[in-house]
């Protein structure tokens, strides 16, 4: 096999704000339930080293920034060297909007502005 599909790491940021939020006390599907989905806006992604298949990766994800209207999460993706130093692959910023089921934009709900403030 080869290198990872730049694609890919869009997946890992996913997976790395979902269980931000769940570390949170939040669950994506029940806002989803609720008719608040959580779309993403706009994506700034860095690639510095490619990642190759069997690597064993670790996605940092935190919080940048909160307003009413958008919520942006940092993200580093690293790799350890044969040395046992983390090497860094991708940083990327990604800014997330919510709509409701018509597609029409919302205020970030105040619950999940309460459950990012406690980080």
């Amino acid at each position: 096999m080869g290198f990872v599909h730049h694609s890919n790491y869009l997946r890992y940021f996913e997976i790395g704000r979902t269980e931000l939020l769940r570390a949170s006390g939040g669950c994506y599907r029940e806002m989803e339930a609720s008719g608040q989905l959580v779309v993403v806006v706009r994506v700034d992604c860095r690639y510095k080293r490619p990642a190759q298949y069997d690597d064993l990766i670790t996605v940092q994800t935190s919080i940048a920034r909160v307003t009413a209207a958008k919520i942006i999460h940092e993200y580093t993706i690293t790799r350890k060297t044969p040395s046992g130093q983390p090497e860094t692959l991708v940083d990327a910023t990604v800014t997330l909007a919510v709509i409701d089921r018509d597609g029409k934009v919302q205020r970030v709900p105040q619950a999940l502005l309460d459950q990012y403030e406690e980080e």
